[in-house]
């Protein structure tokens, strides 16, 4: 049963082949089994997670249907869950048990979705590896020695691993579509503002977006459909009608414009991912797509940009876990500085610390117009440049990642070097477009993805070439050796 993607589990519970209560069981053994190898989890959901089931096989009992009813999922642990600790994988949030949920974990409640439990990731969201963890590194199913990608590691990594068929995860700079090229999943980040990002703890606020983990465009499809939608509680959600999106899977691809750019193919680059992506658009120009090469002038200034507007952001976001209101405390102090002093120190972990300081220092009044300002600007023209180029193409299509899955720690001392890992993904977060990644091959036994990214409000596209793809290639039914 673990092997069963997210519409056949539909299919398999419409037919009654097995309840939910059943596939839920199975599903908590193989973690309890399992994980300790991975550390994919924070927090299982024993208890809720039986519950949920058990009213889904009824629902269905009482003659409801839906594709999500019964299916067993996971939430990255940024997601508010009620009653359950919710700790972004940070000392600061131990102890933090929301009182409420997400719009995304209440949407897929009501969807009839079962929550198995919450997904480890880096602190905060902040990193590419998932080693900046409080509650440690999460380990890559495709060779315990790597890294999963991150920060939506433990999703990637659990949904890798077959524990469950799909997960929630956030992109702030590339944080589901990395994971998902490391682990050989199909990862989606929806347009800034179709996914409501209340009850979802914020890293940068204009940048994170929530989505989809799983190992089909066609999970992917139907996990988006009971993430979307507008919310008035968040006022950067957009009202816009969401579509059918597995209703667009079948298209035909016959005349779609695909633009390759021709400063994705720089000294940064893997030439074996070079290659393998190459053979992906190869395999989409015999579906009847055209190919084009075409310029992003202004990607080379993406990542200074980025990590001073992502920074700036987050040390205002996180100026709240004071050691006064919720969160982690320190022992006995002296004074109201030595509470903040300590707490935040004792709270926060070297990458968290780091960024916070490094956008402090950007927002200050002597740097604000140099920096801060200056990489707005450039946001501007990144932007700019997808405008145009979205007037020549339907799609624009490259690699995800420079390189493959790295072994745990080979970073840790270098964090630019780690930074630069989200050059091809950080690009569609600073302009709000949505992006996606799927399975496009291997190197060495390592994972490698083809990212797709396309206008605003196009997830529909994207899901569109990522299943035809996925029809005439096998690369996402591989499984990781011992799971």
């Amino acid at each position: 049963m673990h092997q069963l993607t997210l519409a056949e589990i539909a299919r398999g519970l419409a037919d009654k082949k097995f309840s939910s209560e059943e596939l839920t069981k199975v599903l908590l053994a193989r973690i309890a089994q399992l994980d300790p190898q991975l550390n994919s989890f924070i927090s299982v959901t024993e208890e809720l997670a039986l519950t949920q089931a058990k009213a889904a096989d009824v629902r269905r009992a009482n003659g409801e249907s839906g594709a999500l009813l019964g299916a067993p999922i996971a939430h990255k642990d940024l997601f508010c869950t009620q009653g359950i600790r919710t700790s972004c994988g940070s000392k600061m949030l131990d102890n933090f048990k929301a009182p409420y949920d997400a719009t995304v974990v209440a949407k897929l409640a009501a969807a009839g979705a079962v929550t198995l439990g919450k997904t480890n990731m880096d602190e905060f969201a902040m990193g590419s590896a998932n080693e900046s963890s409080y509650y440690g590194a999460v380990k890559n199913p495709w060779n315990l020695e790597h890294v999963p990608g991150g920060s939506s590691g433990g999703s990637a990594a659990a949904v890798a691993a077959r524990l469950l068929p799909a997960a929630t995860g956030t992109d702030t700079g590339g944080s589901i579509r990395q994971p998902a090229a490391l682990t050989n999943l199909t990862g989606l980040k929806p347009t800034y503002g179709r996914v409501s990002r209340w009850g979802m703890i914020a890293y940068a606020s204009s940048l994170d977006q929530g989505g989809p983990l799983a190992r089909t465009a066609e999970d992917c499809a139907i996990l988006l459909q009971g993430m979307a939608g507008f919310d008035p509680q968040d006022s950067t959600s957009i009202d816009e009608p969401v579509p059918d999106y597995s209703a667009s899977l079948n298209g035909s691809l016959q005349g779609l414009r695909i633009g390759v750019p021709k400063e994705y193919f720089s000294a940064g680059l893997d030439p074996r991912i070079a290659e393998l992506i190459h053979n992906s658009v190869k395999a989409l120009e015999k579906l009847g797509a055209v190919v084009k090469e075409i310029s992003l002038p202004n990607m080379q200034h993406a990542i200074p940009a980025y990590y001073v507007i992502a920074p700036a952001e987050a040390s205002s976001n996180l100026s709240r876990f004071d050691g006064v209101r919720f969160g982690y405390r320190c022992e006995n102090p002296k004074d109201l500085t030595d509470l903040y002093k300590r707490s935040r120190g004792e709270g926060f972990g070297p990458e968290v610390q780091r960024r916070i300081m490094v956008g402090a220092y950007a927002l200050s009044a002597g740097y604000y117009d140099a920096y801060y300002l200056k990489a707005q600007k450039i946001r501007r023209l990144i932007k700019n440049d997808f405008m145009a180029a979205f007037n020549e193409v339907d799609i624009i299509l490259g690699p995800t990642t420079p390189n493959p899955a790295w072994k745990l720690g080979a970073k840790n001392s270098d964090p630019v070097a780690a930074y630069l890992e989200d050059v091809y993904t950080i690009t569609a977060n600073l302009a709000g477009l949505p992006g996606l990644s799927m399975p496009a091959g291997f190197v060495e036994g390592l994972p490698v993805g083809v990212q797709l990214l396309a206008p605003y409000f196009q997830e529909g596209r994207l899901l569109n070439v990522a299943h035809q793809y996925q029809l005439n290639t096998d690369w996402h039914t591989r499984t990781p050796t011992g799971f």
